[in-house]
């Protein structure tokens, strides 16, 4: 059996389709890497890549990617309503067939090496590959963003894992890591009062006493003037998407806003749509594995 393993390279930008163009060319030129999606927000200006390869190829991709993207992409000129830190902002590895988890640790460490001897672009290594239990959650490394981030290097306990105590001038500072699959689930809200998004992402994600599985923040969709609630479900089965959607919709209830749809960024596992659709249409004694036509033809 192949070894494959998912990378979900985020990139700081989403509006110019000549650089996003270029990184979809890269994306394509390594063999032994598929490239299976890629999205773009221009609200939030930030592209997400998904390939799918073998460990040699996939580190290839994401350093070939990495490189690109730090020629590309001017921070000092970045504005945008997610998080971020670096052109290339995140470089998740996820072990997909026949990959371990400490293969693909070491994987996201060789990458991080490459990316400071070869582009100077220091790294963070957060969840499995994290060098300490603080630096697991991404939310917290990224804190402070691009414009914070040459003071907090220079904080004892946030010297980069690879690379020295600066930024790159323009293309800042990256996590690298081994990751389990998770669903970047957005909701978005009929309102254009952006506090009341943040509100609800406050009652849901983990961090604020909220769903274990859940990072949620609000953001502003300016091309379309509403507020959006903006999720990683870092376990989709810990917590199921229709949980939260619920959550979402009870707590927007209180403030008189209604949902007017909700997105899937990248590629998500099936199971994580099957689940809820078994919720809402409340079948009763659902077998995923036996039920599901695409199973058998796998």
């Amino acid at each position: 059996m192949a070894k494959i393993v998912e990378c979900i390279p985020n990139f700081s930008e989403g509006n110019n389709q000549e650089i996003i163009g270029a990184l979809v060319e890269a994306g394509k030129s390594v063999p032994g890497v598929t490239l299976l999606d890629h999205s773009s927000d221009t609200s939030h200006n930030r592209s997400v890549f998904t390939l799918v390869g073998d460990p040699k190829g996939i580190a290839e991709a994401a350093f070939k990617l990495c490189k690109l993207a730090s020629e590309k992409i001017d921070m000092t000129k970045h504005k945008g309503e997610h998080p971020r830190m670096g052109a290339t902002d995140v470089i998740p590895f996820v072990p997909i067939q026949d990959v371990s988890v400490a293969e693909c640790v070491d994987i996201s460490k060789a990458v991080a090496k490459r990316m400071w001897d070869e582009l100077k672009i220091p790294s963070f290594l957060y969840e499995y590959s994290a060098s300490s239990p603080a630096r697991e959650n991404l939310a917290a490394i990224r804190k402070g963003q691009f414009e914070g981030m040459p003071e907090k290097l220079l904080q004892d306990e946030w010297a980069p894992d690879y690379g020295g105590r600066k930024i790159h001038p323009t293309a800042g500072i990256t996590a690298v890591g081994a990751r389990p699959p998770l669903v970047a689930f957005n909701v978005n809200l009929g309102t254009s009062d952006l506090e009341i998004a943040n509100k609800i992402a406050k009652t849901i994600r983990g961090s604020s006493g909220g769903y274990k599985h859940c990072k949620a923040i609000g953001v502003m969709l300016e091309d379309r003037n509403i507020a959006q609630v903006s999720m990683n479900m870092v376990n989709f089965e810990g917590t199921p998407l229709y949980r939260v959607f619920e959550a979402i919709r009870f707590e927007a209830e209180r403030w008189g806003v209604p949902i007017v749809g909700s997105e899937i960024i990248g590629l998500t596992p099936a199971k994580s749509l099957i689940d809820a659709a078994e919720y809402y249409l409340k079948i009763e004694k659902f077998d995923y594995g036996k039920q599901v036509l695409e199973n058998h033809l796998l």
